[in-house]
C-alpha cells in the first residue's frame, strides 16, 4: 500500500507549522519504509488533492484552529475539518477537491484510508517559528500517533 505522510502549515507562523515539523521527524524513522513517502507542504484544496494523487493511502498532519486545548490531538476525516487554505473563490476544501479528482479519473485513496492528525494550536496569528509549549509537548505524540497509523492502530488521541 502506497502511502503518502504529509506536514502542512505555515512555518513562519508559529503553532500553524507544527504538521511540517512532524513530518520532519517522521522522514528519518521511515526512511527504511520505501512504501511511505514523506512530504511538506503550505497548500490545502486542490493542491493537497493533487499532492495524494498515485497513493492509497494519505496521513495529512496539520493544525487544527484554535477553540480546544492547545496541544490535543485528533484523528479526523477528510471531511471533519476545512482545509482551504485560501481565500480565494478559485479554490476548494477538501472533500470538494477530492470528489473534483476522483471525476476527472485520478487514483486517489479512498476516504476512509484518509486521515488527518489534528493538533489543536495556540496561536496561528503572530509570526515567529517557536511554537506554544503545549503544542511543541504535542509534537513526540503527534508523531507516535502517525507511527501508530502507519502500523494499522487507530489509537485514540
Amino acid at each position: 500500500m502506497r502511502t503518502l505522510v504529509l506536514g502542512l502549515g505555515n512555518p513562519i507562523l508559529r503553532d500553524d507549522g507544527v504538521g511540517i515539523r512532524v513530518a520532519e521527524r517522521l522522514r528519518p524513522l521511515l526512511a527504511d519504509r520505501p512504501d511511505v513517502i514523506v512530504e511538506e507542504d503550505y497548500w490545502g484544496g486542490l493542491r493537497l488533492m493533487e499532492h495524494m494523487i498515485g497513493y492509497d493511502r494519505a496521513i495529512v498532519i496539520d493544525a487544527t484552529a484554535p477553540g480546544d486545548e492547545p496541544g490535543r490531538i485528533r484523528l479526523l476525516a477528510p471531511d471533519s475539518i476545512p482545509t482551504q487554505r485560501s481565500a480565494s473563490a478559485h479554490d476548494v476544501n477538501l472533500p470538494t477537491a477530492l470528489e473534483l479528482g476522483r471525476m476527472a479519473g485520478a487514483h486517489l485513496p479512498p476516504a476512509e484510508e484518509i486521515v488527518l492528525v489534528g493538533i489543536e494550536a495556540a496561536d496561528v496569528l503572530n509570526f515567529g517559528e517557536v511554537f506554544t509549549p503545549e503544542v511543541e509537548a504535542a509534537v513526540p505524540r503527534a508523531t507516535e500517533a502517525v507511527l501508530a497509523l502507519l502500523d494499522g492502530k487507530r489509537e485514540g488521541t
